[in-house]
């Protein structure tokens, strides 16, 4: 699988790369600024570093390194990629007639009622949720390791809704839905610090067939399990709350600038 994903990668990086050269060139330095290009690296660095490093390799032999791998993918690369905005700069990087028949595809009403479904906060803290937990029931979580095809499904299911969660919460299409956006970042730490923490507390292995593995590595099962339990009980649930404290802090800022605003209209009464 690692070997698959390189093709994918180095497009979508040079896709973006295409897209900045063209709105730079439009002198449209608004649509895509630095510090959005440089988020958009680090994640696609992330990315790869997860799914194209030995880290790939040892997560299928140790679970505390498939956690590792799985949070560097979603609480790391997802939210870097989604600051850099990656479908308005790639959009750019097309034809003009093949931008302009996509425009005009996602103007329809089939395909906005669909986004909308999918991108409301709610729904998309739902489906992120919903993902985590039932990928890590025993049964499924297993099945990834046996199976090259469900480890893809796998991968690409915690990507996907994790893209579609944090482009919510960053991007929500009402500035009033900042402050849902923080409910629903606070919410997330919370379920998946309880997950990690039945996993650190559990008196069983949940996933036997890390067992020779993790003896590899010097281990026993429950120690494998302990350890990357306290990986998604701790880094992982702190990242979505400091996210949640940098859309604080974005919301009073924002809350902050409409006020100024309604008081200079007011003063110019």
């Amino acid at each position: 699988m690692p070997a698959g994903l390189i093709p994918p990668l180095l497009a979508g990086t040079m896709l973006y790369a295409r897209g900045v050269q063209v709105l730079w060139s439009h002198d449209a330095r608004r649509g895509v600024r630095t510090w959005e290009i440089a988020s958009f690296a680090a994640g696609m660095v992330i990315l790869a570093l997860a799914l194209l490093s030995p880290l790939h390799e040892a997560s299928e032999q140790i679970f505390t390194a498939h956690m590792i791998q799985h949070e560097l993918l979603m609480v790391a690369a997802a939210p870097l990629l989604i600051v850099g905005r990656p479908a308005v700069v790639m959009l750019w990087a097309l034809p003009l007639r093949t931008r302009h028949a996509l425009a005009r595809a996602v103007r329809t009403p089939a395909w906005r009622a669909a986004w909308h479904a999918l991108s409301r906060p709610f729904d998309a803290w739902l489906i992120h949720g919903l993902v985590i937990w039932l990928w890590h029931a025993p049964v499924l979580f297993q099945a990834t390791l046996r199976s090259e095809a469900m480890h893809a499904l796998q991968h690409l299911s915690f990507v996907g809704s994790a893209l579609l969660f944090w482009w919510a919460v960053i991007h929500p299409t009402r500035r009033a839905a900042l402050g849902l956006s923080i409910v629903y970042l606070f919410t997330t730490a919370v379920h998946t610090a309880v997950l990690g923490a039945l996993m650190t507390f559990a008196r069983t292995p949940w996933y036997p067939m890390y067992a020779s593995g993790a003896a590899a590595w010097g281990l026993t099962p429950l120690e494998d399990q302990q350890l990357a339990g306290l990986m998604m009980w701790i880094p992982a649930s702190l990242a979505y709350l400091i996210a949640a404290l940098m859309i604080v802090r974005r919301w009073l800022r924002d809350s902050e600038w409409r006020v100024a605003r309604g008081e200079r209209a007011t003063a110019a009464l």
